[in-house]
Formats: structure tokens, sequence, C-alpha cells
């Protein structure tokens, strides 16, 4: 089972032709195993998937695994509001050597709970790699209910979901209705530390890409039922969760990341826009404050 405190790794891109850095891809991934990130996951909504070609997005998940070399696991987002390009995805990211596979809820398209059953029942039928969900309402139109869940979660290779709605009550559902070995990982920096409390058993944290050795201590902390310690930590963080947030992401990390030295420039895709200049200074203040930049 993947545990601990797992990167949701933005896509670096280079300046003017908005092409993968691959180079500093690279660097990230080095730098994330040299401060105790657990694992990570290459081309979800942080790595900009929405806006990749499938040759570049499988291409970014090639390079993660090879650049990891078996250091950490990597979990390759491959979902779409397509099942057969759900396959397509996960199918490549399987032939690019894979540990797993991430997998959101088809968006847009708003199936019911039924179709969610089907689609994802195809995927992990066609793929037999290890496949977790990935439940996120606010970003897909698209709520995958805890029932839902604890039935695919009878399916093999079907290992865990990413719950992204922040409400604990539906992740302490899901965990009381499934096996212990189905992982439920918190999608929201925000409430993670109460999750992983309930059992949870680990973060697909955004803010790890900005303080990966805090996000692993917190998690570590967490899992073990270590409430005060993993309080603590969080509580000096939740500044860098807020402010992560303040336009949508990869927008304000990007900008961190960059602000940091650990990208070049802050170049993301349209319709996605860099951080507008007058949230610079509060997020600036709160990498400060955490005591990363």
């Amino acid at each position: 089972m993947i545990t601990g405190s797992i990167v949701a790794l933005v896509t670096p891109m280079v300046p003017d032709t908005l092409a993968v850095d691959n180079e500093a891809l690279k660097r990230l991934i080095d730098w994330h195993i040299g401060n105790g990130t657990d694992a990570i996951v290459a081309v979800g909504t942080t790595g900009e998937s929405a806006t990749l070609e499938v040759e570049e997005h499988l291409a970014v998940i090639k390079t993660c695994v090879e650049q990891a070399a078996g250091r950490i696991p990597i979990i390759a987002g491959t979902g779409a509001n397509s099942t057969s390009e759900a396959i397509e995805l996960t199918r490549g990211a399987q032939q690019a050597g894979a540990d797993a596979c991430l997998l959101v809820t088809p968006y847009y398209n708003k199936p019911t709970q039924r179709g969610l059953i089907l689609h994802f029942q195809a995927i992990a039928e066609a793929v037999p790699v290890p496949q977790i969900l990935y439940n996120v309402p606010g970003r897909t139109a698209c709520d995958m209910l805890a029932e839902t869940v604890c039935e695919l979660a009878r399916v093999e290779n079907i290992i865990g979901i990413k719950e992204a709605t922040g409400d604990i009550g539906r992740a302490e559902a899901i965990i009381a209705g499934c096996d212990d070995s189905f992982a439920v990982y918190s999608g929201d920096d925000a409430t993670a530390v109460e999750l992983m409390l309930s059992g949870g058993k680990g973060n697909i944290s955004v803010t790890a890409n900005v303080a990966p050795a805090k996000m692993h201590e917190l998690c570590v902390a967490a899992i073990a039922g270590d409430a005060d310690k993993a309080r603590a930590l969080n509580k000096a963080l939740a500044l860098v969760h807020d402010k992560l947030f303040v336009e949508a992401n990869p927008i304000p990390v990007k900008w961190a990341l960059a602000e940091m030295g650990l990208i070049a420039h802050d170049a993301i895709r349209l319709p996605l826009t860099p951080l507008s200049a007058s949230w610079h200074g509060e997020l600036r203040g709160a990498l400060s404050d955490c005591g990363v930049l």
C-alpha cells in the first residue's frame, strides 16, 4: 500500500513555447525524493493534465518513472470523461512503468452512479494496473457517493480513492464500508490531517510541492495517530494551504515554485494564466512564514 505524503506534482514548462521542461521536471523529482516525499502523482490536475496532449502526457509519466528509478512510487493521472480515452491513458501509463494510476470521475457529462461503476470497472478490467479513484466534485460536477466507492472497492485492482470533498464524514463512511486493504487518501490539504487521523492512509497534496519535508512529517504523525503533533504541523502550514488556492490550482503553486527557484518560470498553458500580481505579496508572505522561502 502506498502511504504518506504524495505530491500532486506540477509539470514545469518552458516560457514562450510552453513545452514540457524535462530537465526541471527531473530536478523536482530528485528534490522531492531528497526531502521525504513518499510518492508522486504525475500529470494530475496540478500537472495540467487537461492541456497536455496524449503523447506529452505519457512522456511526462515515463520521465517521472525513469527519474525516480524505483526510489518512490509513481502514480500516473490517467482519468478522462471518455472511458475509451481513460483506458488508452491507463494502458500507456502501465507500459511506461507507473506503479499505479489515478482516475478522476468523468467530468462535464455527469454520469449516474451506475455509470460511474461501469466506467471504472471497464478501465480496471482493461488494464491490470493498481487504480486509485479520484472524487473532486468541485471541479467535475460529478460526485461519487460512498456506497458507489464501496462497491468499486471490491474490484481487485481498484486499491483506493483520493477523496477531495473535504467532507470527513464522507471519508469515514468509505473507510468503514471498505476492506482494510482499500486506501483512502485526502485530496484536500486543509482537512487532510483529520482524514488521516480517522484512518486515511495519506495525502495527495498540492502543498507538498513547496513544503515536502514538512508535509511528510505531518503525514507520518497523522497516520500514526499523533493528533497533537499532526495538528501543530498543520497549523504552521494552514496559511500556505489557503494561499495556494487564491486562484485556480496550479496557478499559485507554479508561481510559488518559481519564486523559490525550483523551476525557472511559472509558465502555464491557456486557459490558465500566471498568478495575478495582486496575490504575489500574500503568497510570498505565506511561504516565508512557514519557512520554505
